[in-house]
């Protein structure tokens, strides 16, 4: 038979003379140093490494739900949901992604519907895309007044003011935009494709955004911030390939 004697030591101090002191809320088995005095876990979790939490933050831009995410990885939702909050809070703003502009871009504009928490709280995606680039050049969100449609064209760049930009018929667009520069005009012209086929793509990515779901935001923060997180990525995507 052979046998093994494992001595635990105080993580603060080093010493032997630590004494059990129960559990914690989790359950965990606690020690106590009777050397330093402090309270500490016997055996502490490893910490997750930075390939499992950029793997789980992967996976919450493929149409997964956060509770998705944490049953997948056997992770904590909260967990997941700080690492994201650092990692977009780290991300660079959206202008700061763009190709340089050019004096002939012509922007596409559109809205598109969700909501936070439940479905009659609808929350209205704004973007303006550049057609050349494909690259989207500003958004906002909020509901569907012209308040709103006001926060898109001042997030837009300087550079992309005075470009000529395409739209449905809503009315909001005729308070903010310049008549001279902007035209509306419905899907059947193509004058909007890109941006349209862009609505897809994000439904098709992001789980907040499908028509039918269960995968919805439960704030303005973690809905914005998702946005925010897949708009910035998949502009970058587009910088290195043009």
């Amino acid at each position: 038979m052979i046998q093994e004697t494992m001595t635990y030591v105080c993580r603060v101090c080093r010493s032997t003379n630590i004494v059990k002191n129960g559990t914690n809320h989790c359950g965990n088995a606690q020690y106590h140093c009777k050397d330093c005095g402090t309270y500490r876990v016997l055996i502490p979790k490893q910490a997750y490494s930075e390939t499992e939490q950029q793997t789980a933050l992967r996976a919450c831009l493929e149409r997964c739900s956060l509770r998705g995410v944490a049953r997948i990885f056997a992770m904590a939702r909260p967990t997941i949901v700080a690492w994201l909050k650092v990692h977009v809070q780290n991300l660079p703003d959206v202008k700061e992604t763009l190709l340089p502009a050019t004096p002939d871009d012509v922007l596409e504009l559109d809205e598109m519907w969700s909501f936070v928490r439940k479905k009659d709280q609808a929350r209205w995606l704004w973007t303006a895309m550049c057609r050349r680039t494909r690259q989207i050049v500003a958004f906002a969100i909020g509901d569907r007044s012209k308040a709103t449609c006001l926060r898109l064209w001042q997030a837009i760049p300087y550079e992309y003011k005075h470009c000529h930009t395409f739209g449905d018929f809503w009315h909001a667009y005729h308070y903010v935009f310049p008549a001279e520069t902007h035209h509306c005009v419905g899907k059947e012209t193509g004058e909007t494709a890109y941006m349209e086929r862009w609505n897809n793509t994000l439904r098709q990515r992001v789980g907040r955004y499908v028509r039918q779901t269960l995968s919805f935001s439960k704030s303005d923060e973690s809905h914005e911030m998702v946005t925010k997180w897949f708009i910035v990525q998949y502009n970058l995507g587009l910088s290195l390939t043009i």
